[in-house]
């Protein structure tokens, strides 16, 4: 794909003018770093990161049966949430495999937003579509909303200064609707670092003037502007699934450790997949997703092969060095009976077998 048929993010003359490296991600055009991947995920952990995440997709799903509706085609239970509540979820195909992982947003009882990965934008707005939706209208206003997070562990104290909202009184994964810098915005306690801070919807042509302004608030508190790199790093420490890599149409919710986001309860009721992920979630896989850390001098890749006892068990989903941690990890598919931590591995790196061993995850967790 050249770079004249790349879509491009509301923020897309911003990012230039601040020099940063730009590439094709997803359809998109977007940047990978500025300062560099390091200095911008060390930023993340250490104070703040802005990230422009506006490729992400926003379906709308409203009406007396949205809930009804959410409930057939999500995997965890939407029942549960209240007003101004996010919950993270998927869309399984019959399966028990994801088309997506999505987070569902409760704006009130009869309308609800879907977050979407932006690579699979239009596959999921087929899917969904294509699932009958009765007493409920679906509409996707991906164009409209421009979608930048705030991370870090000064997340909050630089926002603060710019909206009204409460921020102290946003728990994680709940939401709230107000002004920020004057520009009327959703946030959210929501992220993909493992840090604390906010996701910021706003209206597509505000988001220069936002994004603008929290540079500036947050300059002399450390803020810098962070790319898809540090995105990819921090996400990893965290042990957060990127859809592409770690989970696909290929593998189940449980298989890939997600069985937490499948709910089975009477209430939940029936849902795309749910025959396959009960028993699973019940008796076990034959397969799971574990995290490695490397013992043997490299760094393991996406798509590198893994064995274990000599053998080819899979492949790396996700791999890189981890730069708070100081440590190469990364991400496979074991046996059941080797994915247990202290499990010694092999990484195949240019020709060359180099070990490693299962090790506990998420690989970081911030301090509360």
């Amino acid at each position: 794909m050249n770079e004249t048929s790349l879509k491009k993010t509301p923020l897309n003359a911003v990012h230039r003018e601040l020099k940063a490296k730009m590439v094709p991600f997803g359809g998109w055009d977007m940047p990978v770093e500025y300062s560099g991947l390091i200095s911008e995920h060390m930023a993340v952990r250490k104070a703040a990161g802005l990230f422009d995440v506006s490729h992400m997709g926003e379906f709308f799903v409203e009406g007396a049966g949205a809930l009804a509706f959410l409930q057939r085609v999500t995997s965890n239970d939407v029942a549960k949430l209240v007003d101004g509540q996010a919950q993270y979820s998927s869309l399984p195909m019959p399966s028990g495999c994801p088309v997506d992982d999505v987070i569902v947003y409760r704006f009130g009882p009869e309308k609800f937003m879907l977050i979407v990965n932006a690579g699979n934008l239009e596959k999921d707005w087929a899917w969904i579509n294509a699932q009958g939706p009765q007493g409920c209208t679906l509409t996707n206003r991906s164009d409209e909303i421009a979608l930048m997070a705030l991370q870090g562990p000064l997340a909050q104290e630089i926002l603060a200064d710019l909206t009204p909202i409460d921020l102290a009184g946003i728990k994680y994964y709940h939401f709230a609707q107000g002004d920020v810098v004057g520009v009327p915005a959703t946030v959210s306690r929501t992220g993909y670092t493992g840090e604390d801070g906010f996701e910021i919807g706003v209206p597509a042509d505000k988001a220069e003037i936002v994004w603008r302004r929290l540079l500036d608030q947050g300059k002399e508190r450390g803020l810098v502007p962070t790319g898809l790199g540090a995105r990819d790093t921090l996400r990893l420490e965290a042990k957060m699934a990127l859809y592409g890599n770690d989970i696909d149409e290929t593998i189940t919710l449980v298989e890939a450790g997600l069985g937490w986001i499948v709910a089975l309860s009477d209430a939940k009721g029936d849902f795309i997949g749910r025959s396959v992920l009960e028993p699973q979630k019940k008796n076990g896989t034959a397969r799971k997703l574990v995290g490695f850390e490397m013992t043997g001098r490299g760094i393991a890749r996406h798509g590198y092969p893994v064995f274990v006892d000599g053998h080819r068990s899979g492949d790396v989903t996700s791999g890189s060095y981890a730069p708070f941690l100081q440590r190469n990890i990364g991400l496979c598919y074991l046996p059941a009976a080797k994915a247990v931590p202290g499990t010694a591995i092999e990484i195949e790196i240019r020709g060359h077998r180099v070990a490693a061993k299962v090790v506990p995850t998420p690989f970081y967790k911030r301090a509360k």
